[in-house]
Protein backbone atom coordinates (compact mmCIF):
# COMPACT_ATOMS: atom_id res chain seq x y z
CA UNK A 1 0.00 0.00 0.00
CA UNK A 2 1.10 3.49 -1.06
CA UNK A 3 2.96 4.95 2.09
CA UNK A 4 4.22 8.46 0.38
CA UNK A 5 3.74 11.43 2.04
CA UNK A 6 -0.09 13.54 1.45
CA UNK A 7 -1.40 9.46 1.04
CA UNK A 8 -3.93 8.85 3.93
CA UNK A 9 -3.54 5.66 5.75
CA UNK A 10 -5.98 2.99 5.45
CA UNK A 11 -6.47 2.87 9.59
CA UNK A 12 -6.91 6.61 9.08
CA UNK A 13 -9.72 6.07 6.43
CA UNK A 14 -12.09 4.25 8.10
CA UNK A 15 -12.85 6.72 10.98
CA UNK A 16 -16.13 9.02 10.29
CA UNK A 17 -17.48 11.38 12.78
CA UNK A 18 -21.26 11.28 13.75
CA UNK A 19 -21.13 14.79 13.04
CA UNK A 20 -20.27 14.33 9.46
CA UNK A 21 -23.43 12.80 8.42
CA UNK A 22 -25.40 14.44 6.20
CA UNK A 23 -27.25 14.74 3.01
CA UNK A 24 -25.52 12.43 -0.09
CA UNK A 25 -23.84 15.27 -2.13
CA UNK A 26 -24.78 16.74 -5.62
CA UNK A 27 -22.93 15.34 -8.84
CA UNK A 28 -21.86 18.62 -9.48
CA UNK A 29 -20.43 18.61 -5.79
CA UNK A 30 -18.78 15.00 -6.16
CA UNK A 31 -16.99 16.50 -9.23
CA UNK A 32 -15.80 19.68 -6.78
CA UNK A 33 -14.69 17.23 -4.45
CA UNK A 34 -12.30 15.41 -7.06
CA UNK A 35 -10.97 18.75 -8.39
CA UNK A 36 -9.94 19.29 -4.74
CA UNK A 37 -8.50 16.80 -4.19
CA UNK A 38 -6.40 16.79 -7.63
CA UNK A 39 -4.87 20.17 -7.07
CA UNK A 40 -4.51 20.44 -3.49
CA UNK A 41 -4.56 17.21 -2.28
CA UNK A 42 -7.50 18.11 0.28
CA UNK A 43 -7.62 15.74 2.79
CA UNK A 44 -11.14 17.39 4.06
CA UNK A 45 -12.33 16.92 0.35
CA UNK A 46 -10.85 13.27 0.31
CA UNK A 47 -12.93 12.31 3.57
CA UNK A 48 -16.16 13.78 1.94
CA UNK A 49 -16.19 11.51 -0.91
CA UNK A 50 -14.90 8.73 1.30
CA UNK A 51 -18.32 9.13 4.01
CA UNK A 52 -20.27 9.29 0.57
CA UNK A 53 -18.35 5.80 -1.17
CA UNK A 54 -17.44 4.02 1.12
CA UNK A 55 -20.38 2.33 2.69
CA UNK A 56 -21.23 1.83 -0.75
CA UNK A 57 -17.88 0.29 -2.06
CA UNK A 58 -18.09 -2.27 0.81
CA UNK A 59 -21.71 -3.17 -0.42
CA UNK A 60 -20.41 -3.64 -4.00
CA UNK A 61 -17.71 -5.61 -2.70
CA UNK A 62 -19.38 -7.96 -0.09
CA UNK A 63 -21.78 -9.34 -3.29
CA UNK A 64 -18.17 -11.00 -4.44
CA UNK A 65 -16.84 -12.12 -1.05
CA UNK A 66 -18.11 -13.64 2.23
CA UNK A 67 -15.38 -12.02 3.97
CA UNK A 68 -16.30 -8.58 5.46
CA UNK A 69 -12.50 -7.94 6.22
CA UNK A 70 -11.65 -8.50 2.71
CA UNK A 71 -14.67 -6.26 1.56
CA UNK A 72 -13.48 -3.21 3.98
CA UNK A 73 -9.62 -4.26 3.03
CA UNK A 74 -10.66 -3.89 -0.65
CA UNK A 75 -12.74 -0.69 -0.38
CA UNK A 76 -9.90 0.55 1.22
CA UNK A 77 -7.27 -0.61 -1.35
CA UNK A 78 -9.88 1.30 -3.92
CA UNK A 79 -10.12 4.56 -2.22
CA UNK A 80 -6.52 4.57 -1.49
CA UNK A 81 -6.50 4.49 -5.82
CA UNK A 82 -8.72 7.29 -5.81
CA UNK A 83 -6.92 9.55 -3.77
CA UNK A 84 -3.54 8.64 -5.43
CA UNK A 85 -4.72 9.06 -9.31
CA UNK A 86 -7.27 12.02 -8.57
CA UNK A 87 -5.55 13.41 -11.29
CA UNK A 88 -6.51 11.11 -13.80
CA UNK A 89 -10.61 12.00 -13.40
CA UNK A 90 -11.95 13.79 -16.20
CA UNK A 91 -15.86 14.98 -15.52
CA UNK A 92 -15.96 15.68 -19.76
CA UNK A 93 -15.76 11.31 -19.68
CA UNK A 94 -17.43 10.13 -16.74
CA UNK A 95 -18.93 11.04 -13.30
CA UNK A 96 -17.38 10.32 -10.17
CA UNK A 97 -19.70 7.64 -9.01
CA UNK A 98 -18.90 5.64 -12.62
CA UNK A 99 -15.05 6.58 -12.80
CA UNK A 100 -14.49 5.17 -8.61
CA UNK A 101 -17.20 2.02 -9.43
CA UNK A 102 -15.02 1.38 -12.66
CA UNK A 103 -11.62 1.15 -10.13
CA UNK A 104 -13.94 -1.10 -7.67
CA UNK A 105 -14.60 -3.32 -10.36
CA UNK A 106 -10.77 -3.45 -11.71
CA UNK A 107 -9.79 -4.00 -7.92
CA UNK A 108 -12.25 -7.10 -7.71
CA UNK A 109 -11.23 -8.33 -10.83
CA UNK A 110 -7.40 -8.16 -10.13
CA UNK A 111 -7.92 -9.37 -6.88
CA UNK A 112 -9.55 -12.80 -7.96
CA UNK A 113 -6.46 -12.98 -10.23
CA UNK A 114 -4.74 -12.94 -6.82
CA UNK A 115 -6.40 -15.63 -5.56
CA UNK A 116 -6.08 -17.38 -9.18
CA UNK A 117 -9.47 -18.86 -9.24
CA UNK A 118 -10.49 -18.20 -12.84
CA UNK A 119 -13.42 -19.42 -12.74
CA UNK A 120 -14.81 -16.77 -10.01
CA UNK A 121 -13.96 -14.00 -12.54
CA UNK A 122 -17.45 -12.03 -12.92
CA UNK A 123 -19.30 -11.90 -16.21
CA UNK A 124 -18.70 -9.85 -19.36
CA UNK A 125 -19.18 -6.04 -17.81
CA UNK A 126 -21.48 -4.97 -20.70
CA UNK A 127 -24.39 -7.47 -19.46
CA UNK A 128 -23.79 -6.88 -15.58
CA UNK A 129 -26.24 -4.98 -13.15
CA UNK A 130 -23.65 -3.10 -12.22
CA UNK A 131 -22.29 -1.35 -15.07
CA UNK A 132 -26.19 -0.54 -15.74
CA UNK A 133 -25.87 1.33 -12.13
CA UNK A 134 -22.54 2.87 -12.47
CA UNK A 135 -24.05 4.14 -16.17
CA UNK A 136 -27.42 5.36 -14.33
CA UNK A 137 -25.61 7.30 -11.41
CA UNK A 138 -22.99 8.59 -13.78
CA UNK A 139 -25.44 9.76 -16.33
CA UNK A 140 -28.06 11.37 -13.12
CA UNK A 141 -28.53 14.59 -15.43
CA UNK A 142 -28.37 13.61 -18.75
CA UNK A 143 -31.38 14.34 -20.74
CA UNK A 144 -31.30 11.23 -22.81
CA UNK A 145 -31.85 9.40 -19.71
CA UNK A 146 -34.09 11.57 -17.91
CA UNK A 147 -36.39 11.11 -21.57
CA UNK A 148 -35.91 7.26 -21.58
CA UNK A 149 -37.16 7.04 -18.06
CA UNK A 150 -40.56 8.79 -18.76
CA UNK A 151 -41.41 5.41 -20.88
CA UNK A 152 -41.61 3.47 -18.53
CA UNK A 153 -44.30 2.36 -16.31
CA UNK A 154 -44.96 4.79 -13.06
CA UNK A 155 -44.46 1.87 -11.08
CA UNK A 156 -41.13 1.03 -12.87
CA UNK A 157 -39.82 4.50 -12.71
CA UNK A 158 -40.86 4.73 -9.17
CA UNK A 159 -38.23 2.27 -8.01
CA UNK A 160 -35.88 3.46 -10.22
CA UNK A 161 -36.04 6.77 -8.56
CA UNK A 162 -35.75 5.12 -5.08
CA UNK A 163 -32.87 2.82 -6.32
CA UNK A 164 -30.75 5.25 -8.66
CA UNK A 165 -31.50 8.33 -7.84
CA UNK A 166 -32.42 7.99 -3.74
CA UNK A 167 -29.61 5.68 -3.58
CA UNK A 168 -32.15 3.16 -1.80
CA UNK A 169 -31.34 -0.66 -1.30
CA UNK A 170 -34.35 -3.28 -2.54
CA UNK A 171 -35.03 -4.07 0.61
CA UNK A 172 -35.57 -0.42 1.78
CA UNK A 173 -37.74 0.44 -1.53
CA UNK A 174 -39.99 -2.94 -0.56
CA UNK A 175 -40.91 -1.44 3.30
CA UNK A 176 -41.55 1.91 1.65
CA UNK A 177 -43.90 0.80 -1.01
CA UNK A 178 -45.50 -1.90 1.05
CA UNK A 179 -44.45 -4.67 -2.08
CA UNK A 180 -42.83 -8.29 -1.51
CA UNK A 181 -38.63 -7.80 -2.70
CA UNK A 182 -39.39 -10.04 -5.32
CA UNK A 183 -41.59 -7.60 -6.77
CA UNK A 184 -38.98 -5.04 -6.59
CA UNK A 185 -36.47 -6.77 -8.11
CA UNK A 186 -38.59 -8.23 -11.27
CA UNK A 187 -39.95 -4.47 -11.63
CA UNK A 188 -36.06 -3.45 -11.30
CA UNK A 189 -34.82 -6.30 -14.02
CA UNK A 190 -37.50 -5.22 -16.40
CA UNK A 191 -36.93 -1.15 -16.29
CA UNK A 192 -33.39 -1.85 -16.85
CA UNK A 193 -33.65 -3.96 -19.75
CA UNK A 194 -36.07 -1.37 -21.12
CA UNK A 195 -33.82 1.63 -20.25
CA UNK A 196 -30.70 -0.25 -21.84
CA UNK A 197 -32.55 -1.25 -25.30
CA UNK A 198 -34.04 2.01 -25.72
CA UNK A 199 -30.18 3.98 -24.43
CA UNK A 200 -28.63 1.59 -27.22
CA UNK A 201 -30.76 2.78 -29.83
CA UNK A 202 -30.36 6.22 -29.38
CA UNK A 203 -26.24 5.54 -29.76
Amino acid sequence: MDRRPGVPRGRRLAVVSSRDVQQAPSPDALAEMMVQIAQDRDRQAFARLFRHFGPKLKTFFLRWTPSSGMAEELMQETMLTVWRKASYFDPARAGVATWIFTIARNMRIDHVRRQRNPSALPPDPENTPDTLEEGLIGAERDALVRRALTTLSPEQQTIIRLSYFNEKSQAEIADELGIPLGTVKSRTRLAMNRLRALLEDKS
